[in-house]
């Protein structure tokens, strides 16, 4: 498993919102907002309002590659942007948690295999 980098990983914990892209059976690809939370192990946990019954669950229980993009406008002028791009390996997750009483109980754990960044150099100095 890759490693995010000290900036990379105090990026992603200052976010809330990322972009996840899946492929259905059929090679078409989908991406929606998800909510993530970056883990101590270096993986990430994405939940949600009835997970197990989404598109995204069904297409990574028949191809489990994933990219999650999470990125934002540090600055319009001048202009700024910084993210954080992981590809990798979705595991399906069901059972209790502790993310809240306002996910259902499947999660999705991102295993990152390659992590892309860029834009956090300029902000941590």
């Amino acid at each position: 498993m890759t490693r995010f980098s000290e900036a990379e990983r105090a990026y992603l914990a200052s976010q809330r919102l990322g972009r996840m892209a899946t492929v259905d059976p059929k090679g078409r690809p989908q991406a929606n907002p998800v909510g993530f939370f970056p883990q101590p192990d270096g993986t990430i946990l994405i939940g949600g309002y009835s997970l197990g019954t989404t598109k995204k669950w069904r297409n990574l229980q028949s191809n489990p590659a994933v990219a999650l993009v999470v990125d934002d406008i540090a600055s319009v002028t001048p202009w700024r942007v910084r993210g954080v791009d992981i590809r990798g390996e979705a595991e399906l997750l069901t059972g209790p948690h502790e993310l809240g009483p306002r996910f259902s109980e499947e999660l999705i754990r991102v295993h990152p295999r390659r992590i892309h960044s860029w834009g956090l150099e300029e902000a941590a100095g």
